[in-house]
């Protein structure tokens, strides 16, 4: 099984990108989505199920927000969107899907970098958030997060580790929840397979930072430890770019 997450900052801007024909040549059994910025009726469903993808949104309730999706060329048993907690659930930050017995899961985490009001929703979210997977690992124990953290774990997931050290998304806070967050009960794949540097998921747009490789690792596919035997490769597609982010992609047996 193909799993891919991807931020898109934007659905209808990637397709007017070409991401539906990197979707074609890609062909991933499971897309992820993240910031897909539409309502459902607003996006063209059509250029996916003709390539045989089920597709699934969980929108955000302000319109060109946020918002999560997940399609999909095997149906899942079932798809649950939110974590029932309004206040998250109005943003649309998570969507699952269950397959058998493994769960899979779109996540958008909040951003802080809007100031100190949205850095504490962000830290209050990390919080309910734990305890959210923590109680759904007791039912549905095989489980992948993939999405966009919003938060570089390590000085080697960023590129500029000392002058980021007070920007939100690598503040001494946010990496210790990501620590712990890994250290309960989850493997950060990308790192099972590939510890070596320079391997980034996002890169600002100003001063050509992309060309560059001066970038931030913020996106994930989070498994479980039951999912363990199942993991067969893990790597970023940098050079896909509907986005100013990149695509990760997560390969298991199943």
């Amino acid at each position: 099984m193909k799993i891919v997450t991807y931020n898109v900052n934007g659905i209808r801007s990637a397709i007017g990108k070409g991401l539906c024909d990197w979707i074609a040549d890609e062909r991933p059994d499971v897309l992820c989505l993240q910031e897909t910025k539409a309502q459902p009726e607003q996006i063209p469903s059509e250029a996916f199920e003709r390539m045989g993808y089920r597709c699934h949104y969980f929108s955000a309730v302000k319109k060109g927000y946020s918002g999560v999706a997940i399609l999909t060329l095997c149906e899942p048993d079932r798809v649950v969107p939110g974590m029932g907690i309004e206040r998250y659930d109005s943003e649309g930050r998570f969507l699952r899907a269950d397959y058998g017995d493994l769960s899979v899961v779109s996540v958008y985490h909040p951003s802080g970098t809007s100031g100190d009001e949205r850095q504490a929703f962000k830290m209050r979210w990390l919080d309910d958030f734990s305890d959210y997977v923590s109680r759904l690992l007791e039912t549905r124990p095989k489980l992948i997060l993939c999405g966009d953290f919003n938060i570089c774990h390590r000085p080697i997931d960023i590129h500029d580790p000392v002058r980021n050290a007070t920007v939100s998304g690598f503040l001494p806070e946010e990496r210790e929840w990501i620590g712990r967050f890994i250290d309960g009960g989850f493997i950060d794949t990308l790192r099972f397979f590939h510890p070596e540097p320079h391997l980034y998921t996002w890169w600002s747009f100003r001063a050509n930072a992309r060309a560059n490789n001066k970038g931030w690792r913020i996106d994930y596919a989070m498994a479980s430890e039951a999912v363990r035997p199942m993991l067969r490769d893990a790597r970023i597609l940098p050079d896909v770019r509907h986005s100013d982010h990149c695509p990760m992609l997560l390969e298991i047996d199943f």
